[in-house]
């Protein structure tokens, strides 16, 4: 008998879930598993903030694909176009030729990316917060502002490098706008010259909420305690403009900011719309609750999808309600999507997915947040030990557990680490620099590679 072969297009939290399960419960010889991710790793996005803020380390919120999946095969490349029709799969490897995988049954989790609108300047001038490179980059950026407001006499450089744009009132823009600005003030104990009330920080949100999966008086005892840090709070506002870091609002006021943060939502990932899967009218693979892939009524066979990318019926819901995208549902889904996999492949029926929320966790900066879990409402330290614990559970593997409360632990007996390391964003400059016939030509004859004058 030969083993069927399952391809998982995408590493984030169904993916590597998924894959690990399947590993696991399925023998070598009923199925072997491809993992196809163009990145090594599968971040663990929740711990995004922490790692900007340098709660954590960045290299313990990501989780190394060919550590955790051993029993996988991990191919490093992008998944260019799926004919389930062939049910074969085009792989693009990180150097060479593209390659054709031929499978039986195949995940598509590819996730999601920043869903952007045409507002003019953004490409040139946003940041999202979706991956650790940028995560890394803004708080590398963040303390290089802050060096650059500490070196000028100019009080126009200075009010731009200090005001700080986040664009989007959900999870993701609430717990980075209150990390990074938790993090900046430790970092000015170290600049004589900068006061807090120098920095301007700012949230855009087109809506009348932020947190919009909690109550409205979560809601607002959150943007209540980000007044309280001074904090200058855009509802029912949106960014028409950044055009050479000149921002302009809906609400008709302008100003300069050398940072703009986006993270006003996602969108199924494009890679989508080079497969024939069906999708809806937002881009999402159409699933019955059981994750397998529907087209009208015809279930297409071998294929699965759950996540971002995904349109899940949530069975607790309402008549027409889809599960949301957040790794509550997405880890949860990949248990029971392999579970399926493997019921199939063993001649049994698939079982629908039903998981009723149980509510969300927020972090507001170190010792403060917001949580909502099972109708119990927490603020401030609770709800902030609650946000830790519940995703300390979550993430993958025991090394990673380990690594992140030993970062934890360190950070209540050291401080905290704000020194910028922009280099590491453009690590060749300094030697491309120091290469040109021009910077060769202007070092003092004396002076040799080695820095040491010939003449001592």
């Amino acid at each position: 008998m030969n083993p069927q072969r399952i391809l998982v297009v995408g590493a984030g939290h169904v993916g590597l879930y998924a894959a690990l399960r399947l590993s696991k419960k399925l023998r070598s010889w009923e199925a072997e598993v491809i993992v196809v991710d163009p990145q090594p790793h599968m971040t663990y996005q929740p711990f995004l903030p922490e790692a900007a803020a340098g709660n954590i380390s960045p290299r313990h919120s990501v989780v190394p694909l060919r550590r955790e999946l051993r029993r996988c095969t991990i191919v490093s490349g992008t998944v260019t176009r799926v004919e389930h029709d062939r049910k074969t799969a085009t792989v693009q490897p990180i150097i060479g030729p593209a390659r054709e995988i031929q499978y039986d049954h195949i995940v598509v989790a590819p996730g999601s990316v920043s869903r952007t609108l045409p507002i003019p300047g953004l490409a040139e001038q946003g940041i999202g917060f979706k991956t650790i490179g940028e995560a890394i980059f803004l708080r590398n950026h963040v303390l290089d502002r802050l060096d650059v407001a500490a070196a000028t006499t100019d009080p126009d450089v200075r009010r731009c490098a200090l005001t700080f744009v986040f664009v989007g009132g959900g999870y993701a823009g609430i717990e980075a706008l209150a990390e990074m600005e938790d993090m900046a003030r430790d970092a000015l104990k170290y600049y004589p010259e900068l006061k807090p009330d120098d920095m301007r920080w700012v949230l855009v949100e087109a809506t009348l909420r932020v947190l919009p999966e909690v109550d409205r008086d979560m809601g607002a005892y959150t943007v209540a305690q980000l007044l309280k840090r001074k904090m200058d709070i855009r509802l029912e506002t949106r960014l028409e403009s950044c055009v050479d870091g000149l921002v302009r609002l809906s609400d008709g006021d302008s100003f300069r900011a050398d940072t703009i943060v986006w993270t006003a939502g996602v969108k199924p990932s494009p890679m989508l719309a080079q497969t024939d899967l069906p999708r809806d009218e937002r881009g999402r693979v159409t699933c019955l609750p059981t994750l397998q892939v529907v087209d009208g009524d015809r279930v297409v066979d071998g294929a699965w999808s759950a996540g971002d990318c995904a349109a899940v019926p949530d069975l607790t819901g309402p008549p027409g309600a889809y599960c949301s995208p957040s790794a509550q549902h997405a880890v949860r889904q990949a248990a029971r999507m392999a579970d399926n996999i493997r019921a199939v492949i063993r001649g049994r029926q698939p079982v629908e997915y039903k998981h009723k929320h149980a509510g969300s966790v927020a972090s507001l900066g170190l010792h403060k947040g917001v949580a909502q879990v099972y109708g119990i409402k927490l603020k401030g330290l609770p709800a902030w030990f609650m946000h830790r614990t519940y995703h300390m559970s979550r993430i993958p593997s025991l090394n990673r557990k380990v690594r992140v409360i030993v970062d934890w632990t360190l950070a209540f007996v050291l401080r905290r680490e704000v020194v910028a390391l922009g280099q590491l964003h453009d690590p060749r400059e300094e030697f491309v620099e120091a290469s040109t016939p021009v910077a060769r030509d202007a070092r003092p004859r004396n002076e040799n590679l080695t820095g040491v004058d010939p003449r001592v």
